[in-house]
Order: C-alpha cells, then sequence, then structure tokens
C-alpha cells in the first residue's frame, strides 16, 4: 500500500504540488490526471523517493519513504518521464545492466530478461543501440526496464507516450494482467487511458486535488451522462422532442446535424424518445445513450481556478 498523507512541494515561491493526500492499495490501477504542468511528473519523484516533499510524507507498506528509501525501492518499478537510458548500449545490455543493478543472481536474470523481453515484445530491436531506437522502442524499453525485477509497486509516467495505436493496445492489456498481483500508478494526461486501463482515477490541477474515484464516477459528472443523440437521415420537424418528458434540453450540432437531448435529474429518457420517434416515424439513421464525456468533465474540474 501507499500512503500519502499532506503531500506538498514547492520549488522557492513557485508551489508544485499542494497538500495532496490518497491511499492506493494493491490491485488498483490509479490513473493520475491532469493538464500539463499540473504536478503530476512531481508527485510521481516523491512517491519513488527521488524529490523530498517539502510537507507531509509518503509511506510504503507502512515505511515512510523520507527514512526507507533505499529500501523501498527495491519494490518499486519506475518508468520516469522521458526514461533515460545509455545511448551507447544495446537494448538488450541495457536491460542487462539494470538486471545487475538490481541484484539478480545468474538464473533470476536469465528468466527475468526473457519474460519481459516477451511482456514488451522487444525481440526485434535486443541487437540495435539505444540511440537508434524509435521513441515507442524506447518508451517499451523504458517499461521493461521497470519490470525486469518484478516488483510489487510499479509506477508509470506517460506509459504509452509515442506508441501506435497496436502498441498502446498490448501495453495497455500487459498493464491490466500486471495489476492482478500489483499496485499500478499510471501518469497521464490521455483521457482515454482511464477508460481502457484504470480502475480508479484521480484528478490534480495546479498541484491540488480535484477529484478522486472511479472511472464511470468521473463519467456521472459529465453533462451528456445519460443524454440521447440521434442523427437523422434527412431534414424533419424536431420541435416535439423538446416536450418529451424527462428531457430537459437539446443540442443541435449544425455540422453534423445530430441531436442530443438532456434528460432531468434522476430520470431515463431513452424508452419515452423511442416512442416519441417511432409515433412520428422520424428519419433516424442513428441512436445512441451517451456514457459522459471526459472531455467535458476534465475541462470543468481542471480549469475551476480559470
Amino acid at each position: 500500500m501507499i500512503s500519502v498523507k499532506n503531500l506538498s512541494k514547492s520549488f522557492g515561491e513557485f508551489t508544485a504540488v499542494n497538500d495532496l493526500s490518497f491511499e492506493v492499495k494493491a490491485g488498483d490501477i490509479v490513473g493520475f490526471l491532469g493538464p500539463n504542468g499540473a504536478g503530476k511528473s512531481t508527485t510521481m519523484k516523491m512517491l519513488t523517493g527521488f524529490h523530498t516533499p517539502t510537507q507531509g510524507e509518503v509511506k510504503v507498506n507502512g515505511r515512510r519513504m523520507s527514512k526507507n528509501a533505499n529500501r523501498l525501492q527495491r519494490d518499486i518499478g519506475y518508468l520516469p518521464e522521458g526514461a533515460p537510458a545509455y545511448s551507447d548500449m544495446t537494448t538488450f545490455q541495457f536491460l542487462n545492466f539494470i538486471a545487475d543493478i538490481r541484484g539478480l543472481d545468474k538464473h533470476e536474470k536469465r528468466d527475468r530478461l526473457k519474460e519481459v523481453i516477451d511482456q514488451v515484445e522487444l525481440h526485434q530491436v535486443l541487437d540495435k543501440t539505444v540511440d537508434t531506437l524509435s521513441k515507442g522502442f524506447r518508451r517499451r524499453l523504458g517499461l521493461a526496464q521497470a519490470l525486469v525485477h518484478n516488483p510489487q509497486i510499479l509506477i508509470l509516467d506517460e506509459p504509452t507516450d509515442g506508441l501506435d495505436p497496436n502498441q498502446k493496445q498490448h501495453v495497455r492489456q500487459l498493464i491490466k494482467n500486471l495489476s492482478k498481483d500489483k499496485l499500478v500508478i499510471i501518469s497521464t494526461h490521455i483521457l482515454e487511458e482511464v477508460t481502457a486501463v484504470c480502475n480508479r482515477v484521480i484528478i490534480i490541477a495546479n498541484g491540488a486535488m480535484r477529484f478522486d474515484g472511479t472511472p464511470a464516477e468521473l463519467q456521472q459528472q459529465s453533462k451528456y451522462h445519460q443524454a440521447v443523440t440521434i442523427k437523422l437521415s434527412y431534414a424533419a420537424d424536431i420541435t416535439g422532442l423538446l416536450e418529451i418528458d424527462g428531457v430537459a434540453d437539446m443540442e443541435v450540432d449544425k455540422q453534423t446535424g445530430e441531436v442530443t437531448l438532456f434528460p432531468e435529474p434522476g430520470k431515463h429518457i431513452l424508452g419515452p424518445i423511442t416512442e416519441h420517434v417511432q409515433h412520428y416515424r422520424l428519419p433516424i439513421d442513428r441512436l445512441h445513450v451517451d456514457d459522459g464525456r471526459l472531455e467535458d468533465v476534465f475541462a470543468n474540474l481542471t480549469q475551476e481556478d480559470a
């Protein structure tokens, strides 16, 4: 378990992280979200012991990071922002070096290197030097080095940055599989990462907590949650849609022609809308219920101060 209490970090007069408190337990995949400059990377560096908090404390399994950093870091796999590596080493040489630094014996090292190379799919670049790798492969190499020693805790800063869609899907599935017996924290500004991977979301802005809950709870804060959007095959009279029981408001997208109907609080409007459409034989091409739009909620939560 990771426990964070009243965590703050200042650089001179600038406060990067301001009074954060939360706990993370094994089995959690926490998406740590925020706009650029929100304090995500600074928080990750304090969780891993690379930054000392100005105030507050981080505890890992009940031990204070400030007093036991060297010991606790053995149980942490960390993918930092940028994933620095020795550019003149080959991919395999670098992973072998990391395994030695982590103190793996000969047999354990052989088994772990084989496993992480398979997991992250690095076979085709094992003999290539780090400086010749694409951004995507460098990111995968960074993820592999975080896994070499089979840590209990994974702290990953932008793990899918630079990956193509297929690589992103692979890494996200890998993270899900790893979370079965590990605690995983993912720092990201990519909203789709939340619904694709995480079972919990923490959002910060200007270094302060804005939200802590499940992805479903986050979506429920969207004004589009349970809204019904319809697309007409051709122009038709839609004025009657606002009179449907339970419909509070209507929004028309002039570019796409889509009509979105918003429910009154606590109302489900799919049934009444379907009955209305059938009764008046409206030319419906497409109809769907919205779970909620994360971009909408994220903007509201992170732009409060502005």
